[in-house]
């Protein structure tokens, strides 16, 4: 630790304890004796509070809108710090983002975040430490901190461990500059992939999403939230917005009160009362009607007292507007009225409503000041559990070192190889020979690094990110000619290089053609009315295949796309997502064959949009089109937009994989009862690869409609060529329950068919069970 911080931490606990904050008798006060219970540090400090350093508390704001006038945005900081910004509003509770306005890395961040902690510790009345929130979809989002795969990409790899991993290295590393919180973090299932943000999401089942909630929150808050590798997972966005209305930004979610119970709610069960999250942040759209910001059944009746939830509640950015846009109300003041009542405890975007107009609600009585100390209550019993009283700020050399490490690199690229699904191998075009005596690079995507990180990844990249180019580049021999050609843009066409693309393409032994989307086709506000790709880039694709060069397509994007002539005329396709600051490594290590892909995917890719929604759990009803005896019209028409392009778990790899000997037991249980299932898995070929064995479920008969196939377990088992092993799972009660008519779980006597496999498609083994009464 350094001397600078030594000497601030004792000095900040002479000035604390004995020049400002000693009582009338001479004591230490409560709330800052560490010796005291956390409850009572809070009520002692609620109890010394003015109205107006109650809603400070409350405010925890973007500092991209806080008004900077000519004081610049540090300065403005630091009079919000120290409650001098805003009349008739005390010192703010925290801020949002604030590392991102340093662009020369962790030293530098860690730096700015202590000096606004002293100020707040030192020159403010009661000397409350302030709490820093930053984004973390996938990784600290901040300049110089490691950018991993987002969503999708992670979601590919299939594997909880690897997650946990993840998301520890985010927290460690904002913890290190001062951060506390890590936001967007969004466990919603994708049900639209018109929707950009669901970029952010990982997965488009409930079940497969629950599992990335838990881990998420166990590698991010780990046991003890106080220690200074551990930060807050806000999870996003509570109860959902992945399936609005035309997948349109901040469109209404028009779903039932099953819907949301069924599909919506399991990961935020997961997440809350089973791993404990203590953040959330609410979502934009309205659902079924009412805005989620002011709806009192979400955010009080079903997230805290169903849910059990204990932490603090996140406005959306300019959440404040949307009653006022969705005309609920006419006025800001009105908003924060009606977003306080509802549940939300924090603003973090700078808006009227949670600032002086709230002190006018409560002095004129639209507010109560319980509801205020209900809120303001929730934020000091955080800041109590990160521990900021007794120790507020960070060792700046630490914060150096703890960034982009060679280890948390090194993850990035296990996370981005493990997330590389593999879509096509005709002819066992891949794996490729690093002897080759020419290569063909083309494409916008082959040599982007910000095309390639995705979306919440900081406008400074300081880190060393490996494009597709560069790892090609570095993967094949010295003699190898590469000849690269951008060929066009991701949208637009001003860069129409095809021609000088297919000149490469001739005069090379293979193409690589690396096509996809960027941050204006996909992520946040990004949605889109077509699936297929942008610009230029198909007919880029159609001019390099024409040459006659072999052909693989390598697609870094956000989304599922709709491929379909790629499918059917390019022999090898590889979908690397947005694959983080080590991904053009881990792709040249796919197609080389250092690393056997064994990705699978985690939504499924329709052929066009008009196949929406596509995911695999759907209802019997869509099953009626695969009827013989429907009419030939009917049969033509639909019977081929029924199955999507490639399947929910699908994913192929350099070697294969048999499946023997189901065993299910007991073959008869109670309602309340467990089964037990396995299954061996060997590798029959001749590389070493990893297999993600899914097992799936079917409730034949029951009482209300259910899906005709539903997720309830997978394990990743590494295989050597002709190794067997046995894969083991266990079905409880809560696992084939569904919801009755007065959506309540249940489980109904009867047979339930499982399914073991590859993929949702790939069924290898089947079997069943059946329950008593």
């Amino acid at each position: 630790m350094s001397l600078f911080i030594k000497f601030q931490k004792t000095l900040s606990a002479i000035v604390l304890a004995f020049i400002i904050n000693v009582s009338a008798s001479g004591q230490q006060p409560v709330y800052l004796d560490s010796a005291q219970p956390i409850g009572k540090r809070v009520e002692d400090l609620l109890s010394r509070m003015t109205l107006e350093e109650k809603i400070g508390q409350l405010n925890m704001t973007s500092v991209f809108r806080i008004p900077k006038d000519t004081i610049g945005r540090r300065e403005a900081c630091k009079r919000f710090a120290e409650g001098k910004l805003v009349p008739g509003v005390g010192p703010a509770g925290g801020f949002f983002g604030t590392s991102r306005m340093f662009k020369e890395g962790a030293r530098q961040q860690a730096e700015y975040l202590n000096e606004l902690q002293k100020i707040a510790t030192e020159k403010t009345r009661l000397k409350i430490p302030l709490l820093f929130t930053e984004e973390g979809t996938h990784g600290l989002m901040a300049p110089g901190a490691t950018v991993f795969p987002e969503g999708l990409a992670i979601g590919s790899a299939w594997n909880m461990d690897l997650v946990r991993k993840i998301y520890a290295v985010a927290a460690k590393e904002a913890r290190a500059i001062g951060a506390h919180e890590l936001g967007t973090l969004v466990i919603e299932p994708i049900r639209d992939p018109r929707l950009g943000r669901n970029e952010e999401g990982y997965s488009e089942d409930p079940y497969f999403c629950s599992q990335m909630a838990e881990a998420i929150v166990e590698g991010m808050q780990g046991d003890d939230i106080s220690a200074n590798d551990k930060a807050i997972a806000v999870l996003c966005h509570f109860p959902g917005q992945s399936e609005p209305v035309g997948g349109l930004e901040r469109g209404p979610m028009e779903i039932s009160e099953r819907k949301l119970r069924e599909v919506f709610l399991p990961p935020w069960v997961a997440g809350i009362k089973k791993a404990g999250a203590l953040g959330v942040m609410a979502t934009y759209p309205t659902i079924d009607g009412e805005p989620a910001h002011v709806s009192e059944k979400l955010l009080t009746k079903i997230l805290r007292e169903e849910l059990g939830f204990a932490g603090l509640v996140l406005c959306e950015g300019e959440g404040l507007k949307i009653p006022i846009y969705e005309k609920i109300v006419s006025t800001m003041k009105e908003s924060g009225e009606l977003c306080i009542k509802a549940g939300i405890d924090v603003s973090i975007w700078f808006e009227e409503g949670y600032l002086y107009p709230m002190v006018e609600n409560v002095r004129e009585g639209k507010v109560s000041m319980e509801t205020i100390d209900r809120s303001v209550r929730r934020v000091l019993r955080i800041k109590y559990l990160l521990g900021l009283f007794d120790n507020s700020y960070v060792d700046t050399e630490r914060a150096a070192k703890v960034s982009n490490t060679p280890e948390s690199r090194e993850l990035a690229l296990q996370s981005a190889r493990e997330g590389i699904v593999l879509l096509k191998n005709k002819n066992n075009l891949l794996p490729l020979d690093k002897n080759i005596k020419s290569i063909a690079i083309i494409g916008p995507n082959a040599h982007s690094k910000v095309n390639q990180l995705g979306d919440y990844v900081s406008g400074t990249i300081i880190q060393d990110v490996s494009t597709v180019l560069d790892g090609i580049k570095n993967k094949v021999s010295p003699q190898t000619k590469v000849n690269y050609v951008k060929g066009c843009e991701i949208l637009g066409d001003e860069i129409n290089e095809i021609r000088n693309a297919q000149k490469a393409a001739k005069e090379s032994e293979l193409a690589v053609v690396v096509v996809g989307e960027n941050r204006r086709t996909v992520g946040e506000p990004c949605d889109v009315f077509d699936l297929g790709l942008t610009g230029l880039q198909q007919q880029l694709v159609e001019a390099v295949y024409k040459t006659g060069t072999p052909t693989i397509v390598v697609l870094i994007n956000g989304r599922a796309l709709s491929i379909n002539w790629i499918d059917e005329n390019i022999p090898a396709i590889v979908e690397a997502w947005n694959c983080g600051e080590q991904g053009g490594n881990a792709v040249a290590d796919v197609l080389f064959g250092d690393y056997n892909p064994s990705g699978k995917l985690p939504v499924s890719f329709p052929k066009h949009t008009g196949q929406l929604p596509i995911y695999y759990n759907y209802k019997p009803s869509k099953e009626f089109w695969l009827n013989e005896d429907v009419d030939k019209w009917a049969e033509l028409y639909v019977k081929d937009q029924i199955r999507p392009l490639y399947e929910f778990g699908f994913g192929l790899s350099y070697t294969e994989f048999e499946y023997s000997n189901l065993q299910i037991s007991p073959s008869e249980i109670g309602p309340a009862g467990e089964v037990y299932i396995s299954a061996d898995v060997q590798n029959t070929g001749k590389k070493e690869g990893a297999e993600i064995v899914q097992l799936y479920f079917d409730d034949e008969i029951s009482s209300m409609s259910t899906p005709v196939k539903e997720l309830r377990g997978f394990e990743k088992v590494s295989l050597a060529p002709g190794e067997k092993k046995t894969v083991r799972f266990k079905l409880t009660s809560g696992q084939i329950s569904f919801l009755d008519r007065n959506l309540k779980p249940v489980v109904e006597p009867g047979v339930f068919e499982v399914m073991v496999g590859s993929s949702s498609e790939d069924i290898r083994l089947k079997g069943e069970f059946s329950v008593k009464k």
